[in-house]
C-alpha cells in the first residue's frame, strides 16, 4: 500500500527530524486553511505556548480566555507568565461569548485566545472588532476544529496565530502527540520557526531562549496522508451528527445549528441534568461516552487560586455535558441504535 511505501521512504532516508516530510505537510496544512504559514510543532500545547510568546508580551499580561475549555488552553497562558482572565462562554455555542469578552477587557489585556470548542467556530466577526478597537493580540485555539468556517472562512485564518492539536482522537489525527501553528503574519512566522527549533534558524547558533518542539518525520508523513481524507472525514461525521439531531429527543440539549457555523463535530456533546444517570444507562445498554470535560479550570485543583471565583454558565455546561459516540469507525446503524436507546431514558 502507498502509504506503506511512504513510511518506507521516512526510514529508509534517516532524516527525522525537521525533514521534507515535515515541509511538505507544512505547506499542504497552511494550503488546506487558506493560511500563509504553517510550522509543525510536538503537541497542540506546545502550538499554543509557542503562539503566545511571540507575541513577545510583558510578563503578567492578561489574556481573556473562555470559562469553558479544556485545561491546556489555561496552562499555555500560565507557562508564559501571564494571566489567563476568564470570559462566560454563550449559552447556546458553548464558545466564548463576544459580549463577556468586552466586560473582561482591562488597562491589563493585551490578547483574547479564542477556542472553537467541540468543532464549532467562535463568532469571529464579533471577537475581530473587539479586538480592532481595544488594539488587542488575537490567538486561536484549533485543536478541536480542523475544517470547521465560520461564515465559510476556515477557523485558524482569522486572528494573529492559531493553534493545532493533532492528538489521535482528533478529525486529523496523528499517530500521537503533534501539532501546528498557523499565521499570515512573516514575523510571528519567523520567530516561532526559531522558537521551536532552541531559538535557532542556524545549527549552533542561538538568537532566543527557545525549546525544542518540532512535528518529525514519521508524523508528518502520517498526517499528510490523512489530510487528503479531512473532508471525508468531517463529511461523515456530519452525517452522524444529522441522525442525532434529526432524532434525539427533546429532552436532550443539542448543538446549536446555524447557517453562519460549518460544524465539523469533533465532539457532538448534549446536555442533560442527569447527565451521570444517563451515562451510566447507556453504558449498561453497551454505549460507551465520554465527558468533556467533568471539571471547569477554574474549579481545578491546580488552580486552587482560582477556585472561588464563578462562572456559572460554564460550571452549568461541565455539570451536564455528554459527548455521544461520533467517531470515524462509528456507522449509521451504530448512531440509530444510541438514538432509540436514548430516547427510551
Amino acid at each position: 500500500m502507498i502509504e506503506y511505501e511512504k513510511f518506507e521512504k521516512v526510514l529508509q532516508s534517516g532524516w527525522f527530524i525537521l525533514g521534507n516530510r515535515v515541509k511538505q505537510f507544512e505547506t499542504e496544512f497552511a494550503n488546506y486553511t487558506g493560511a500563509k504559514y504553517c510550522l509543525g510543532v510536538a503537541s497542540g500545547l506546545d502550538a499554543l505556548e509557542l503562539a503566545i510568546q511571540a507575541l513577545d508580551l510583558e510578563k503578567g499580561s492578561e489574556i481573556i480566555v473562555p470559562s469553558n475549555t479544556y485545561i491546556a488552553t489555561i496552562l499555555a497562558v500560565l507557562n508564559n507568565g501571564h494571566t489567563p482572565v476568564f470570559a462566560e462562554p454563550d449559552e447556546y455555542t458553548y464558545n466564548i461569548s463576544p459580549e463577556s469578552i468586552k466586560k473582561q477587557i482591562t488597562g491589563k489585556t493585551k490578547a483574547v485566545l479564542v477556542v472553537h470548542l467541540y468543532g464549532k467556530a467562535c463568532q469571529m466577526d464579533e471577537i475581530l472588532n473587539i479586538c480592532k478597537e481595544h488594539k488587542l493580540f488575537l490567538l486561536e485555539d484549533c485543536a478541536q476544529s480542523h475544517g470547521a468556517m465560520f461564515k465559510g472562512q476556515q477557523t485558524g485564518t482569522f486572528g494573529d496565530i492559531a493553534a493545532f492539536s493533532f492528538y489521535p482522537t482528533k478529525n486529523l489525527g496523528a499517530l500521537g502527540d503533534s501539532g501546528a501553528v498557523t499565521t499570515n503574519n512573516l514575523a510571528f512566522y519567523e520567530r516561532i520557526q526559531k522558537l521551536r527549533n532552541y531559538g535557532s534558524s542556524v545549527k549552533y547558533y542561538n538568537e532566543f531562549i527557545g525549546t525544542n518542539s518540532r512535528l518529525d518525520e514519521v508524523q508528518a508523513a502520517f498526517l499528510s496522508i490523512k489530510l487528503k481524507s479531512l473532508d471525508q472525514i468531517t463529511a461523515h461525521k456530519r452525517k452522524l451528527a444529522t441522525i442525532y439531531l434529526e432524532n434525539l429527543s427533546s429532552a436532550f440539549k443539542l448543538p446549536q445549528v446555524h447557517p453562519d457555523f460549518f460544524d465539523v463535530y469533533h465532539i457532538f456533546n448534549i446536555l442533560h441534568p442527569e447527565r451521570n444517570k444517563l451515562r451510566e444507562y447507556l453504558l449498561e445498554n453497551g454505549i460507551k461516552t465520554e465527558i468533556h470535560y467533568p471539571v471547569a479550570p477554574h474549579k481545578q485543583q491546580a488552580m486552587a487560586h482560582m477556585n472561588h471565583e464563578s462562572y456559572p454558565i460554564s460550571e452549568h455546561i461541565h455539570n451536564c455535558t455528554l459527548s455521544l459516540p461520533i467517531s470515524t469507525i462509528h456507522s449509521e446503524n451504530d448512531v440509530w441504535k444510541v438514538v432509540e436507546i436514548m430516547n427510551k431514558f
